[in-house]
């Protein structure tokens, strides 16, 4: 141990803040994570309830880097992927929970306009940018502002964004909210501001296996339902070609709960064979709303973990975790493979600065970039019998 994580650990370690004693006391646990190569400490800090619920915080892409769910017989399981330290991060981060943006997903060739003038950001997957670009904000150390216990455990992080990071304009102060109550409900808040004018599209892309992450059932068996009529196909670098197509009829169709492992090698849809299996925008709704819907449920019937999606963003990216090509080790010490996870990200359209059709992600001083995931896990938890 390096002697800057010493002196974390010395000043962590074990510490916890609680607040609200009684059945329905939640907490937060904070404690060394790691050090950055220039010294900078990296800290978890876990979020708990009294129904064996934990949520697992890192500073370093303020990431979710735990979530531990008891399934209907008790039984407690990590079921988010990552890494058990920040090296793994550090090596190959693969976006593990971590907190996209300053543009969520893809923009064709990195390119945009904005008020008539051109911009340019990195092309990190293949020819497009991808994420934020080569240092998005998963691969950056936020601060921690906020940490409370109650009824409501929470934590808040913040990362300012200079202007020209990336090659997008204007300062962009950035938070991430993260809270877990009695009832069993994860809550990430993305709120932003901006000196200037710029575009923002911030997600969470938190791999989920509720089956526990590592299990060899992996995630094909879940059972998914998403709320669209509609998503946007896209061309074979993962770019949307600006169609808005109906579901019905098609692999796409998740109106009624799904098994994600039914149609995902489906070759006969190009779109299948474009995304090696699905990574594509269900359309939602058409704007952003004041208040939360439900994009989506899921659930895995052998543990029975799941949960209800809500957000107050338009669109919802499916990714069925079809680059995991076992190179990966996580938590468990078991390799990460095609179809151990899935990726459910609710955002703006992607690549909407270059589809007016799509919406604006245009943000201007004055006002708020606001983009809130709900999570309403449930347990499967039998009845107590009488």
């Amino acid at each position: 141990m390096t002697q800057a994580l010493k002196v974390v650990a010395g000043a962590l370690w074990g510490a916890t803040l609680l607040a609200g004693a009684g059945p329905s006391a939640s907490n937060v646990h904070r404690a060394a994570f790691g050090v950055l190569p220039d010294g900078r400490a990296v800290e978890a800090l876990s979020l708990r309830n009294d129904h064996g619920v934990t949520a697992t915080v890192i500073t370093y892409g303020a990431a979710l880097q735990g979530l531990t769910l008891p399934d209907r017989d008790g039984r407690s399981a990590d079921v988010v992927l990552g890494y058990a330290t920040l090296e793994g991060y550090l090596a190959k981060s693969e976006y593990f929970g971590g907190t996209v943006g300053r543009v969520a997903n893809r923009l064709a060739k990195g390119r945009f306009v904005l008020d008539g003038k051109p911009y340019q950001t990195p092309q990190n997957n293949h020819g497009n940018a991808l994420h934020g670009g080569e240092r998005g904000f998963d691969k950056v150390l936020w601060e921690v502002v906020d940490v409370h216990g109650g009824k409501v455990a929470g934590i808040k992080l913040r990362y300012v964004s200079p202007d020209g990071d990336q090659g997008y304009p204007g300062t962009l102060t950035v938070y991430a909210a993260y809270s877990l109550d009695s009832a069993n409900t994860l809550t990430i808040e993305y709120t932003a501001t901006t000196d200037r004018p710029t575009i923002v599209n911030i997600s969470n892309h938190a791999y989920w296996n509720l089956a526990g992450e590592g299990s060899e059932r992996g995630a094909m068996g879940h059972v998914l339902a998403i709320r669209a009529d509609t998503y946007t196909p896209v061309d074979d670098t993962l770019i949307p070609t600006g169609e808005f197509r109906s579901v019905t009829g098609t692999v796409f169709d998740f109106r009624q709960p799904m098994a994600v492992g039914v149609r995902v090698r489906d070759a006969h849809e190009e779109q299948i064979v474009f995304g090696r299996g699905y990574d594509h925008n269900f359309v939602v709704a058409h704007d952003v709303s004041s208040a939360p819907r439900l994009q989506a449920t899921l659930q895995d019937p052998v543990s029975g973990r799941g949960f209800e999606l809500w957000s107050n963003q338009p669109g919802l990216q499916f990714y069925s975790g079809n680059f995991l090509d076992g190179t990966v080790v996580g938590k468990s010490q078991r390799a990460y493979r095609q179809g151990d996870a899935i990726v459910l990200e609710p955002q703006l359209f992607p690549d909407a600065p270059n589809h007016p059709e799509f919406g604006s992600a245009r943000l201007v001083p004055g006002n708020t970039y606001r983009n809130v995931i709900i999570y309403r896990l449930t347990t499967g938890a039998r009845a107590n019998k009488t």
